[in-house]
């Protein structure tokens, strides 16, 4: 059975990381496809400008031979893969369009077809390696990387590059509430909208991901608002504009989500010295975030005495210790986790005595 390459799922820590074409930059994969040989790879240009939300056209061939009886794999269609190696854009890697075989045999052939550039490609690129596509299909099968190939660099001048911002409302999203997102194309170089009708899919989840987000057009201000429904906030959401087959440019994020924070000392009084465990609870919160106990010094100044973390349960545990006689105020403080915003319970009191 022919193994196909899959598409990693972003993780949260991908929340500030765009993704390379629909497929992470470096994601772990097994091994090439022994099934797969590369013997030539050649693109018909090695420097191409392209502005805005256009893509440059390189014909590219591929000769080589893939070792299959199967006779669904006579269709089978490859993707060259290239890498950044120098300059500022925001694509980490760039992936051709499906390349159709045009001569020669499965064992034996030659597939071509076209490199897609996008400005977002600013830089210069280096051929690494082949897959077999298409791309960003699922298929059964163990992933593979691409068979390695040490290619041809190209160098792609890119301006007027594109960037997506959005802007979500409410700001902060309370559970169990719809939201709506304004998403927004502009051109970086100028700081403006590119008077056309944008096409810009918007994606939930999964299609963030591996693709498949449902179209739609900006105005020509390049704006979009779409509303959400309250599950949506709890998936990643996204917005990109593709190239074939990857992402000319994207932005994903999980909607900001409130902190509601309670907690209550074991012992509402102790002798001085006497550790108080403090137990609580962050609303939603399913572990991992730091949570600090907080003593109010003065009127107004708060300082961290204690540290803990959010257990899976969303519960947590901190240490208060009176270090004198007398009431003793103390809070806990949950700093901004990503998709919770930073967030405090009421304050409590113990006495050291």
């Amino acid at each position: 059975m022919r193994m196909m390459r899959a598409l990693s799922p972003l993780t949260a820590a991908l929340l500030a990381v765009p993704l390379a074409g629909l497929l992470p930059s470096g994601a772990a994969q097994a091994a090439p496809d022994p099934n797969l040989t590369i013997t030539q790879v050649t693109l018909d240009r090695t420097s191409v400008a392209v502005s805005g939300l256009n893509t440059y056209p390189i014909n590219v061939t591929v000769k080589g031979g893939y070792r299959s009886s199967e006779p669904g794999d006579q269709g089978l269609v490859l993707n060259v893969v290239l890498d950044r190696t120098g300059g500022t854009g925001s694509r980490n890697d760039i992936v051709s369009a499906d390349l159709k075989r045009t001569e020669g045999t499965l064992a034996n052939g030659t597939w071509t077809g076209r490199l897609n550039v996008a400005s977002t490609a600013n830089g210069t690129f280096k051929v690494v390696g082949v897959m077999t596509g298409p791309y960003g299909a699922p298929n059964p099968g163990t992933p593979v990387d691409p068979t390695p190939y040490s290619g041809q660099t190209i160098t792609v001048k890119g301006t007027n590059l594109p960037r997506i911002s959005a802007s979500v409302n409410p700001r902060v999203v309370p559970f169990g509430k719809p939201y709506t997102i304004t998403w927004a194309v502009t051109n970086t170089a100028t700081g403006k909208p590119y008077g056309s009708r944008i096409p810009i899919g918007l994606g939930v989840d999964v299609p963030c991901a591996e693709g498949g987000s449902p179209m739609y057009r900006t105005g020509t201000n390049g704006v979009i608002t779409k509303a959400y429904t309250a599950n949506d906030a709890g998936a990643l959401n996204c917005a990109h504009i593709m190239a074939d087959p990857y992402y000319i440019v994207g932005q994903w994020l999980f909607p900001a989500r409130p902190t509601a924070v309670a907690a209550a000392p074991t012992k509402t009084s102790a002798p001085v010295g006497t550790v108080v465990p403090v137990n609580g609870s962050v609303a939603y919160m399913t572990g991992a975030c730091p949570v600090q106990l907080q003593r109010l010094y003065g009127r107004t100044a708060w300082r961290t005495v204690s540290n803990g973390k959010v257990r899976q349960s969303g519960r947590f545990t901190v240490n208060a210790q009176p270090s004198y006689k007398g009431v003793i105020t103390y809070r806990v403080y949950v700093p901004a986790c990503q998709p919770f915003v930073a967030g405090v319970s009421k304050s409590f009191s113990i006495r050291g005595t």
